[in-house]
Formats: structure tokens, C-alpha cells, sequence
């Protein structure tokens, strides 16, 4: 067995997706000044996490991808906030391809120029949205023992047995029933089969355990679709016969932390129908490894250097083989988009399932005299796909999950608050007694500036978090809150699991609960909120009593002088066109009198 790996081999890359956080309306209704990457999470900017899990691995050639309108409000935090200035060198780089928008997909991304000229090793693709307290290193460790090849890592394509053995890649799913669900959070349905067993026993703590290889990948909603349009699963006979065993999940959610080869960026940019990487770029990937002439339909025998780039035709002369992709010609494979796949994985007595899915072999599947015969499919096997590993996360029970190591996607207002306060709850590095035994994500102190705090108040400090700057009036009491920097919490009020960004105000006597509060946002005296949300720099009204509302600004929905003035017009033409009418109508009146 290889030796573990506690650093990142040299030269491995990372890209951090920062997308527009449509998710968030409340507080992203201006996606280029408040992106969603800076959102807060526990009182640090979202983008610190990627950032902080990369760092931690030893990777340092990191790069940020973001829209061009949202380049500026990015720098300037990289450049001024303190979570961010205090993070190692050497920094991560910005890059804002001219062509990306907020509507561009995730495969999109890496087939922009930019991106595929600032890719030229093994790299990493993580979301800015990500929380993920386990260690990269561990994650690193498992793609090279199960996954990795030497021909890749040393960059040596020189082939003197047999066809080269390219890298596989390695993803995350977590577990989305927790002992705190999120109603309605995102899932996806992934079909897995185990590795080859091993006779030498994972180290402890290893990953390995947890290790298998994908098969199919989509989001639920897409299986959902296929279910109520198929009337049941279909099943491809292919898979049965390769993969007998088969395990399904549709309670987990995709954690988008990708450990890719070099080699996906030709497959994306051969590809040009694959828009999302979840569902597209791994459900192609995963199906080609037991579809038979899919991977070179794909192009995937050619980009993995598995054959010779030319084939004889029945007229004798020669063409490319695997170079075509999808939109070439009639014998084009389309890769899905969203419910468009329509081919399937199932399983025989051995699959779990995990949800309402009932197998149904497809007629057009079963094995018929039009078939491969056995020697083309053994010499097709020697064609062999690189894996697409899947690290599924162990679910923890109610008992343990505190000491579970956190992964999370957070890409919803009731995830951020939830994920925050969770955070509150990690001893402070102060507490603990030193920083190599705390968690990565512990505060220094739970209150970091208690001379603001006054006498006769209640802060819970085990479930709260404090920043810097903070005042707190006589008689407040704060439980199960985060509280940002330079906010001012007036005498008398009542905040339980509450989040504040920065520069919150809280008037008297308020009563705040499961709120989630904008920076530089003001709530009057005297309001009781429940489950609300306020966007940055709105006022609350004194005395406002409501719950789940969502507070925001109708800035820029008011008409202009332009808007106002068109309408005058439109007025007056329909007040002339119906004077014109009174007069036809007169006009008519004296000639029947006639």
C-alpha cells in the first residue's frame, strides 16, 4: 500500500466557484455589491471556508472564479477584511472571465478560455458555499491510493505495456437527515457499487471504508421527473450484467468538493452540451464506464490516449476515432440537461434502497443476437474508463454529530442561520487552550469585546458568538445568537437564535426570534419578530409584530421621471383617440337623423 499522504501532491490546483447566490433574495437582490461569497457564515465571510479547507491541505495555487460585475465588491474584500488579510500566502487569485454570468453553469465555467488556459494540473473544484470541516488531506489520501495513477501524477504518457491508466476523479455526498433537517433542502440520487476488496486493513481513521465507485448521478428532482414519466425506473441491461450489486441513495446531497484529473478539461471542452458538472460531466462520466460505445462517442478513447486516433473505414481509408463529439454527427450521443436523462441504473437482490424506487427493465435492453459478440466485448474491456469515486460521508446519530467533522452546503437563508449557530456552539480557541486542539472553525473568544457588554445582561456564551465592537444595553438578554461586528443591541431586548450581520441595530424592549438581520439594518423600538428576514440597511418600524416576512427594499422598482412622463403621453393619446371616436360617433348621430 501507498504511503499516506498528509499534504497535497505538487502542482494540484483549486478553483472556488463564487456564484451570484440567487438562493438568497433577501440579501443578494444586488449580486455584483453583496455577492454571495461574502455573505457571512458564523461572522466570517462565506468564501473563507473553501479558502480555509484549501489552506489546510497544504494547496496554494488557489483561484477565485466570479462574474465580472462582481470582481470589484471580491478584491476589496480580499483586500480589507480582516478573516480574509489574515489568511497565508500566497493569496488566491481573482479571475472574472468576460463571458460569465450569473446564468453560467458549472461545466460552463471550465470551458471559458480563461479557465482553460489557468488549468494545467490535477486540480480541485470547490463551491464558495462550502462548510466542510474534514480535513483535505484525508480526502487527497483516498483519491491517490484508490484512484490516482502514476502515469498522471508524473506526467509520463509513455506507454511501453498495454493501454495507458489514466486518474479517476473523487467526490463528496454528505447526508441530508440530520438530527436538525432543513425542510425542503436540496438532494441528489446517487448509485454507487463497491471497490474491489482489499486484504490489507484501512488505517485508522482512514476514508477508505466509506470509498465507492458512481454509476449514476443526478439531481432528485430529475429522478423524480424520469419516475413520473416512466411510470417506474428504467434499467439499462448493461449495468445489471456488469454491476450486480448496486446501492442507491436519494437522501444525500451532492457536497460539489471534485477532485478531477487534468483530462476532465478536454472532456468538458469536447463536450459542448454538458452545463452543469454534477449532473452532466459525472452522470456521462459514470454511465461511460459501463455503457458499452459510449466513452468513444464521448471522445473519451481519444482524450484518455486509449487508442489510436485512426480507424479503418469499410472503403479502406482512415478517420478519427473518439474525436467527435456530440454535436458531430447522427451517431451523436446528447449529453442531459436537468430531467433529460432518461437512462437509469438499477440493482438486483443485493441493492438498498433508500426512497420510493421501483426497478423496470427497458424492452430495448435486453440482450439480443444484435449484441456484441463476447470477444469484441472483452477486447472493449480493455478499454478501461478511469473511476469516478464517491466519499460518501458516514451519517452521525443526535449523540455524536457534535463531534462528527461538519460538511454542509450553504446555499439557503435557513441553512446559513443554521449552519451559524452550529459554528457558535465550537468551544472558542480561548477555552480550549490552544489552536492546534480547537477545531479549524473556533473563534479566539466567544465575546471579543466584552467592555461593550453592560452589567445586568445575559449572553449564553456556549451557543453564542460576539464580535468585535459590539455594545449591549442593561437588561438584554442574547441566546443562541450571532452577532456581528459593530452592532448595537439596545437595553431590554430579547434575541434568541438570531443571526446579525454587520452594523445591526436593535432598538428597545425588541423581541427577536430565528430572525436573520441584513448588515447596517435597523429594527425599531418595541418590534417582536419571528422567522423574518431584513435586508441590509432597512428600517423595521417601531412596534412591528409580525412573522416569516421578509423585509426588503422596493428601491429601484419606483417609476422615473421618464417612466412617469411616457405614461402622461400614453394618456393623452388615448384621451385624443377618444375624443376622435366622440366626434365619429356625432358625425354618424347627424346622418341617420338625415
Amino acid at each position: 500500500m501507498p504511503h499516506a499522504v498528509t499534504i497535497a501532491t505538487p502542482g494540484l490546483q483549486a478553483l472556488i466557484l463564487c456564484g451570484p447566490g440567487s438562493s438568497f433574495p433577501t440579501f443578494t437582490a444586488n449580486p455584483d455589491e453583496n455577492p454571495k461569497a461574502l455573505l457571512p457564515i458564523a461572522n466570517r465571510p462565506m468564501v473563507w471556508y473553501p479558502l480555509d479547507f484549501c489552506y489546510r491541505a497544504g494547496i496554494t495555487n488557489i483561484t477565485l472564479i466570479c462574474p465580472p460585475t462582481a470582481q470589484e465588491a471580491i478584491q476589496t474584500a480580499l483586500n480589507t477584511n480582516p478573516f480574509l488579510t489574515s489568511l497565508p500566502y500566497p493569496r488566491p487569485d481573482l479571475l472574472a472571465p468576460k463571458d460569465l454570468d450569473q446564468n453560467t453553469g458549472t461545466a460552463e465555467i471550465l470551458r471559458l478560455p480563461e479557465v482553460q488556459s489557468t488549468v494545467t494540473s490535477d486540480f480541485l473544484v470547490l463551491p464558495c458555499d462550502l462548510v466542510c470541516e474534514l480535513g483535505a488531506d484525508k480526502l487527497l489520501q483516498a483519491w491517490m491510493v484508490k484512484s490516482a495513477s502514476l502515469t498522471d501524477l508524473l506526467d509520463d504518457t509513455r506507454s511501453e505495456n498495454g493501454p495507458l491508466k489514466r486518474s479517476g476523479g473523487l467526490g463528496v455526498w454528505y447526508q441530508t437527515k440530520t438530527a436538525t433537517p432543513i425542510k425542503g433542502e436540496e438532494t441528489d440520487f446517487l448509485a454507487t457499487v463497491p471497490l474491489p476488496s482489499s486484504s490489507v486493513s484501512p488505517p485508522k481513521g482512514s476514508l477508505f471504508p466509506h470509498i465507492s465507485k458512481v454509476v449514476y448521478s443526478t439531481p432528485t428532482d430529475s429522478l423524480k421527473d424520469l419516475l413520473d414519466e416512466q411510470k417506474g425506473f428504467p434499467t439499462r441491461h448493461a449495468l445489471l450484467k456488469k454491476h450486480p450489486r448496486v446501492r442507491m441513495l436519494t437522501t444525500h446531497r451532492d457536497a460539489h468538493i471534485y477532485i478531477f484529473p487534468h483530462w476532465i478539461m478536454d472532456f468538458v471542452k469536447e463536450n459542448d452540451r454538458l452545463e452543469t458538472i454534477g449532473e452532466d460531466v459525472l452522470g456521462w462520466w459514470a454511465k461511460a464506464g459501463w455503457q458499452k460505445g459510449l466513452s468513444t462517442k464521448l471522445g473519451l478513447d481519444t482524450i484518455l490516449g486509449q487508442t489510436s486516433t485512426t480507424a479503418p473505414n469499410t472503403d479502406g481509408k482512415t478517420s478519427p476515432v473518439g474525436s467527435h463529439t456530440p454535436k458531430d454527427s447522427s451517431s451523436t450521443v446528447h449529453p442531459p440537461t436537468g430531467s433529460q436523462i432518461h437512462d437509469a441504473v438499477s440493482a438486483s437482490g443485493t441493492t438498498k434502497l433508500e426512497g420510493p424506487v421501483r426497478p423496470v427493465i427497458r424492452a430495448g435492453d435486453k440482450p439480443g443476437p444484435e449484441e456484441t459478440p463476447l470477444h469484441e466485448a472483452e477486447a472493449n474491456e480493455s478499454t478501461a474508463i478511469p473511476p469516478m469515486l464517491a466519499y460518501i460521508h458516514p451519517s452521525s446519530s443526535s449523540a455524536t454529530e457534535s463531534s462528527s467533522p461538519l460538511i454542509r452546503r450553504v446555499d439557503t437563508a435557513q441553512l446559513l442561520l443554521q449552519i451559524s449557530l452550529q459554528l457558535a456552539k465550537l468551544p472558542s480557541i480561548e477555552e480550549v487552550g490552544s489552536a492546534e486542539a480547537a477545531s479549524p472553525f473556533a473563534h479566539m473568544r466567544k465575546v471579543a469585546y466584552p467592555e461593550g457588554v453592560k452589567p445586568r445582561t445575559t449572553i449564553t456564551k456556549a451557543d453564542s458568538l460576539v464580535a468585535d465592537n459590539v455594545t449591549v444595553q442593561e437588561k438584554t438578554s442574547i441566546k443562541e445568537c450571532v452577532i456581528g461586528a459593530n452592532c448595537q443591541i439596545g437595553e431590554g431586548a430579547r434575541l434568541s437564535q438570531c443571526l446579525l450581520m454587520n452594523g445591526v441595530v436593535v432598538g428597545k424592549n425588541c423581541k427577536l426570534t430565528k430572525c436573520i438581520l441584513g448588515k447596517r439594518s435597523e429594527v425599531g423600538e418595541g418590534c417582536t419578530l419571528t422567522e423574518c428576514e431584513v435586508q441590509e440597511n432597512l428600517l423595521v418600524e417601531a412596534r412591528t409584530e409580525t412573522k416569516n416576512e421578509k423585509f426588503m427594499s422596493s428601491s429601484g422598482l419606483e417609476a422615473t421621471e421618464e417612466d412617469l412622463k411616457g405614461s402622461d403621453d400614453d394618456n393623452d393619446e388615448d384621451n385624443q383617440g377618444g375624443n376622435d371616436d366622440d366626434d365619429v360617433d356625432e358625425e354618424d348621430d347627424e346622418s341617420a337623423e338625415e
